[in-house]
Parts: structure tokens; C-alpha cells; sequence
């Protein structure tokens, strides 16, 4: 039985938590949703220096020493960034490139309507070219049904102090995908206490500016949450202290689908203790 102590030190899930939360979630669900977002992603072509007709996508496509060809054939046609990059009667050769590790360009495909053309992603990862289209038509899209989550609960937004390394640490894992790794820069680790636990996360540079992103598995993953991993963004203050709100863990997009690349969790951020907090296995995923 807890004491009085613990009774009155325990963290308050309140309305306004809650409700925080739930405006937080609802937004992610929109970003996730959007007509040109992952779920959309129809195809995952990997490049190489044969030229090869790609299925969902105009031209035939290859690279070579860093740079991406493209060849269109009479009426076929992409735009950038609205500029029409149309074939002519003897057809087209576009170059595209050098593109940097994690970086992509979108092109466009097919009709103009707004809601009904493919966005072409020409991206690098695990240091080969991948191309993958993004239909708004695609079936995982239109058939999304949202994403469960556990009840929001304080208890899992626990304070944390991030530590930075002497130098930043260069961090290869592994990929959803077999045949390539992830290579991030680690610039420290955060630790933190939870279930009486002392535990530490090596934190990853994040996108937004000042940013930290953490991918972990947990004693759920595999049971209530997805096996592979979960990622948390968090931005440490001047002093280093640091929330970590796993309320608000998200699933990477392999979680719902095999057309992802996503990293994987460093060996040291696969923790045993069960966190109960956060999205969970995506529906399409569940076992019937």
C-alpha cells in the first residue's frame, strides 16, 4: 500500500494534461494523414546504374557516380516545384544530384488536380538512391484508421538532465529494411529515473533547431507497442534538464508499412522497463 508520502508526491494526470495531449495527438494524426505523407507511399525503388522503367513513376531512372538520371519518353512528364519538365517528340534526360544522406527532393507526376497528383521522392539512404512515389490514391492512406495510444498519464512525463558528450558520437544502426545501416551524430545522452530505474538514452541531433530525438524499445514493444521501435523528441533547456513526455512517443512510418527505411534503436536504448505510454501498434499491424 502506498504511503501518504507517495500518495501526495505521485504525478497528476489532469483535465488539462489530458486535454493537451489530446490536441497534440490529433495534430500528429492530421501530419500523418496528409495526402502526400508516408501512408501514401505506394512504391520503394532502390536505384542503381542500370536504367530500369519504375513502377508508379514517368522515365526511366538510374544513377552514377552520385548523380541521378532520369530519361522521359514523349508525353510523359514531372514538374519541380511547379516547373513543367516535359519531354519533347525526341524525349527528355534530367539530372538530379548529389543528394546528402537523409535529404531528398520531391518532384511531381500525373494529374494537377489538388488531391490527385503523385509526388515523386527522389531521396539517399543508407547511401543508396531510393525513389518512392506518393499516391493520394494509395489504399494504406485511404483506409488509415488512426493510430491507438495509451491514456495520457503524468507518470510518464518524468524529468531527465541531458549530458553532453566530450565530442559528438558518430552511431551506426541498423535499418527497417535488410542490406543498409543509419549513420547519426550522437551529441550526448540523457539519463533519467523511472519505475525506480536509473536509465540513460543516447539522444540523436533533431530536426527542429536545439532538438533532440531518442528512439527506444521498451518491456511493451512487441506486445502493445511496435516491436521494431518508438522515437521521442525533446529539447533540453540551458541548464540541461529535459522533459521526457512519452505520452507522447510516436511510431516511425515502418510501423506501417514495409516501404520505410527507418533506423533502428542503439543497443543502449532498448530498455526493460515497461513504458505504458505513447502510441501504440498501429491497427494494420494488429494480429486479428
Amino acid at each position: 500500500m502506498p504511503s501518504p508520502t507517495d500518495i501526495l508526491s505521485a504525478p497528476k494526470t489532469s483535465p488539462a494534461f489530458a486535454a493537451e495531449w489530446a490536441e497534440w495527438h490529433a495534430a500528429h494524426e492530421r501530419h500523418r494523414a496528409d495526402p502526400h505523407g508516408f501512408l501514401a507511399v505506394s512504391h520503394l525503388h532502390w536505384l542503381d546504374g542500370t536504367p530500369q522503367r519504375l513502377d508508379g513513376v514517368p522515365g526511366t531512372w538510374s544513377v552514377t557516380n552520385d548523380v541521378v538520371t532520369v530519361v522521359l519518353e514523349a508525353g510523359e512528364s514531372l514538374r519541380r516545384d511547379g516547373r513543367e519538365l516535359n519531354a519533347t517528340d525526341s524525349g527528355t534526360s534530367l539530372s538530379f544530384g548529389p543528394i546528402a544522406e537523409r535529404a531528398g527532393i520531391n518532384l511531381q507526376a500525373g494529374s494537377t488536380a489538388v488531391g490527385l497528383e503523385t509526388v515523386v521522392e527522389l531521396a539517399k539512404r543508407g547511401g543508396e538512391y531510393i525513389v518512392r512515389p506518393r499516391d493520394p490514391r494509395n489504399p494504406l492512406l485511404n483506409e488509415y484508421r488512426g493510430t491507438p495510444a495509451y491514456e495520457p498519464d503524468a507518470a510518464f512525463a518524468v524529468e531527465g538532465r541531458y549530458v553532453p558528450f566530450a565530442e559528438p558520437r558518430s552511431t551506426t544502426v541498423g535499418a527497417a529494411v535488410e542490406g543498409i545501416q543509419h549513420v547519426y551524430e550522437a551529441p550526448g545522452e540523457i539519463r533519467f529515473s523511472l519505475d525506480g530505474q536509473e536509465l540513460t538514452l543516447t539522444a540523436f541531433n533533431g530536426h527542429a533547431p536545439g532538438s533532440l530525438s531518442v528512439l527506444f524499445t521498451d518491456a511493451t514493444s512487441g506486445k502493445t507497442t511496435y516491436a521494431a521501435n518508438r522515437s521521442l523528441s525533446v529539447v533540453p533547456a540551458e541548464d540541461g534538464s529535459v522533459l521526457l513526455d512519452f505520452n507522447r512517443a510516436v511510431n516511425l512510418p515502418c510501423a506501417y508499412t514495409d516501404l520505410a527505411t527507418c533506423p533502428l534503436p542503439p543497443a543502449e536504448n532498448r530498455l526493460t522497463v515497461a513504458i505504458e505510454a505513447g502510441e501504440k501498434i498501429p491497427y494494420e499491424r494488429q494480429t486479428p
